[in-house]
């Protein structure tokens, strides 16, 4: 069992212990991993570029961090896992896609956005 595979069958269990899967439908869950998402942001709304690179040197702001990160990942994997979707090679397949998109030598050191694929 691989890590997310595991932290998954655990979400799992979790909201069954406490008869959740009824509100663990995928629109709840992107609901809630969006809302999550928005409290990440909000970490580092008012932060300079430098600022927001040393984030987690302050333990307190570290800690929040860290925090919504494990809410984004937790509730990540409980809605792949609703929809039956491998994140691992969701992720490879994206990055595969981004690599015929993306052509270093067209692309290196810019952040302009490439066409969509034919």
């Amino acid at each position: 069992m691989t890590p997310i595979e595991g932290l998954a069958a655990r979400l799992r269990e979790f909201a069954a212990a406490r008869d959740w899967e009824p509100f663990h439908t995928p629109k709840n869950l992107v609901m809630a991993l969006a809302g999550e998402t928005g409290e990440l942001l909000a970490e580092f709304q008012w932060l300079t570029p430098e600022e927001s690179a040393t984030v987690m040197t302050d333990p307190e702001a570290g800690a929040r961090v860290r925090a919504e990160l494990g809410d984004v990942m937790t509730y990540l994997v409980r809605l792949a896992d609703a929809l039956d979707v491998d994140l691992v090679e969701a992720a490879h397949a994206k990055l595969d896609e981004s690599e015929r998109r993306y052509d270093p030598r067209t692309y290196r050191g810019t952040a302009r956005k490439a066409p969509p694929l034919p």
